[in-house]
């Protein structure tokens, strides 16, 4: 045991002579990069540590590959095989799509401003900014009763103004005792007069029970056209004048056209008594009345009245409120109608 034990420790110790150092010659080794290191041992061979070259002189060794093994080149990763303009194309495709409203909002300003400032006149798609988180979509909501709303002090205005011509006679007439003594004139006068439209008739009138406001959408945007619409109101019919100061007389077309008296006029007693000069006043006034009375009893007046009321009324609702309102949201009117009811007594 004994023995075994020291013959283990004695090949662990180095031999004499040797430090655990290399004790080989010097030489100078040349890197494969060119560079050179001076003054290198020489590993020990079998030979006693003396080189293959025994004259004496330092060698120079050359290094065929870097010191611990050959070094291979990096694998490079599959976009590196990519060229760089394909890749920029992709990202700027991908975002395009992405921002597709936005963009084709932006091009479309700029080529309309541009159009503008070089004067040519080309109807350009209508295309709203928009981000894609943002939806496209529009809800059904009954804006009628928002956009009517909107007409400020303007809720029953006079529309389909219609003028009427009529003939209306004055007489004066003073006793005389028992001689007749009168005098009366015929005049033809023109008339003007006007229906009142409700256009605003209140929330009550636009609650959805009533059915007075119903919109459908016929086809929804998309990014070449707008959608299409068909609206349908209900409102009430439109109102006659209501008093004699809702009605007018033109006076530059009013004129007299024929005049009678009794036997004694201008007899010197009854001329003194009757003097046909008759006020402007008192004339408009009674032309007034006779024009109220037509407007408001005689067909061949009040039937054309209404009818261009109605027309009046379709036209300001349609062109001022409801189209540009559903247009600011991308849609476009395909059909608008409005139905005439008689109103509740308490509306």
């Amino acid at each position: 045991m004994y023995r075994e034990h020291n013959s283990q420790a004695s090949k662990r110790r180095p031999a004499p002579g040797r430090t655990g150092r290399p004790t080989g010659p010097l030489v100078t080794v040349r890197l494969p990069d060119g560079r050179l290191v001076q003054g290198e041992h020489l590993a020990d061979g079998p030979a006693g540590g003396r080189p293959a070259d025994a004259s004496g002189h330092q060698q120079t060794l050359v290094l065929m590959s870097p010191p611990g093994g050959p070094r291979y080149p990096r694998r490079r990763r599959w976009f590196h095989i990519i060229p760089r303009w394909v890749r920029w194309t992709a990202v700027l495709v991908i975002v395009g799509v992405i921002f597709r409203r936005a963009v084709a909002w932006a091009v479309l300003a700029a080529l309309s401003g541009a159009l503008h400032l070089f004067g040519a006149s080309l109807h350009l798609p209508h295309v709203t900014f928009g981000w894609p988180w943002s939806s496209s979509t529009t809800a059904t909501t009954d804006v009628g009763p928002l956009v009517l709303q909107k007409i400020e002090g303007v809720d029953k205005p006079a529309l389909g103004t219609t003028t009427f011509n009529f003939l209306f006679t004055h007489s004066v007439s003073k006793p005389m005792g028992v001689l007749p003594c009168w005098y009366s004139a015929t005049f033809y006068a023109v008339g003007r007069a006007s229906a009142t439209v409700n256009l605003n008739p209140g929330p009550s009138w636009w609650k959805p029970s009533t059915g007075h406001y119903v919109l459908r959408v016929l086809s929804k945007p998309t990014a070449t056209a707008p959608g299409t619409v068909s609206v349908a109101l209900s409102l009430p019919l439109p109102q006659l004048p209501q008093s004699v100061h809702d009605v007018s007389v033109d006076n530059t077309l009013s004129k007299p056209v024929s005049s009678d008296h009794s036997w004694t006029y201008p007899g010197l007693a009854c001329g003194v008594l009757i003097k046909p000069q008759f006020s402007q006043s008192v004339l408009y006034a009674q032309a007034q009345g006779v024009a109220f009375q037509q407007a408001t009893t005689l067909k061949s007046v009040t039937q054309p009245l209404i009818a261009a009321a109605e027309r009046q009324a379709s036209t300001i609702i349609n062109g001022n409120f409801i189209t540009p309102t559903l247009a600011a949201l991308n849609y476009k009117v395909s059909q608008f109608t409005i139905h005439w009811v008689i109103p509740p007594a308490s509306t």
